[in-house]
């Protein structure tokens, strides 16, 4: 199974049907997905969410219209807006003006579908093996939150700054100070996203002993028991280190996925998991804990 040659087809049907109602749901069980995993296997290629997408193209077919002589309410309604206001929201993010002073100012034609690349090579310093399967019980962490988006990239951007942020700032100094402390083994946890606009909430945080009061001004959450397949980055200095995840995250989901019998546990969160002591002068290795299931036969 392809994922790309999947979803390459998925964006066209999408463009064919572009006036129709669409769902994940539906795109799902067109492409032969759970709606879970296919939320996430898009999100990670295109770069946007499921429906976020959906709703771009719908805003880039209307634009193409306004010069028809129609009145712009009556195409919003034709592309799936329910209201006028709506469609005069979403057309402001998109294209950053109103209808009215697009049309009065510019024409528009459909961009053409992305064809997406097929990626040759995931990491830079050596060879993902086949992860190892873990079962993990639930787990209760404290740290940092971040509320972020997979629209556009922007968590791939803002995350690496959260990390970065939190190194510095005395945040991870006073953390892993604290008495509630259990491990000092980092989480780097993304909590399920919100597939109509890719929202989701991405925690720095550590495991906390049973029975401790933690301070307000620390995130709490429960890290659902989960079955994992485990992928471990390969080992490299700290110049490099941010590269090899990146580029493990892209073997997960380009190569390992679609030639494995797994999909994405709906519901569970994944990890990036951090020792401590294994940061620093010599190399470092990153563990990504990826929630599966069997996929449906």
């Amino acid at each position: 199974m392809d994922y790309i040659d999947i979803l390459q087809e998925m964006l066209r049907y999408i463009d064919a049907n572009i006036k129709e109602k669409l769902s994940v749901e539906k795109l799902a069980a067109r492409a032969g997905f759970s709606p879970y995993h296919f939320c996430r296997v898009f999100q990670w290629e295109i770069g946007y969410s499921i429906m976020e997408y959906v709703r771009n193209r719908r805003l880039a077919f209307a634009a193409s219209e306004f010069n028809s002589g129609r009145r712009i309410t009556d195409i919003a309604i034709e592309y799936g807006f329910e209201t006028y206001s709506g469609f005069t929201r979403a057309f402001r993010r998109y294209f950053s003006c109103s209808p009215e002073v697009y049309r009065m100012h510019a024409s528009y034609d459909v961009p053409k579908l992305p064809v997406l690349e097929k990626i040759k090579q995931y990491v830079s310093g050596g060879i993902v093996m086949e992860p190892k399967m873990v079962k993990k019980e639930a787990v209760k962490i404290a740290g940092f939150a971040l509320k972020t988006t997979v629209n556009g990239g922007q968590n791939k951007t803002e995350i690496p700054k959260f990390w970065m942020e939190y190194l510095s700032d005395g945040r991870c100094k006073k953390l892993h100070g604290e008495n509630f402390v259990k491990s000092h083994i980092e989480f780097g946890a993304c909590f399920p996203e919100n597939p109509e606009n890719g929202e989701f909430v991405y925690v720095i945080g550590v495991e906390v002993k049973d029975g401790c009061e933690i301070p307000g001004d620390y995130h709490v959450c429960v890290i659902p028991e989960a079955l994992y397949a485990v992928f471990s980055s390969p080992p490299t200095y700290e110049a490099n280190f941010s590269k090899e995840i990146q580029g493990t995250w892209e073997y997960i989901y380009s190569e390992w996925f679609p030639n494995s019998e797994y999909e994405f546990a709906n519901g569970k969160v994944d990890l990036e998991l951090y020792d401590k002591n294994n940061m620093g002068e010599k190399e470092n290795i990153c563990d990504i804990y990826i929630p599966v299931v069997k996929k449906a036969r």
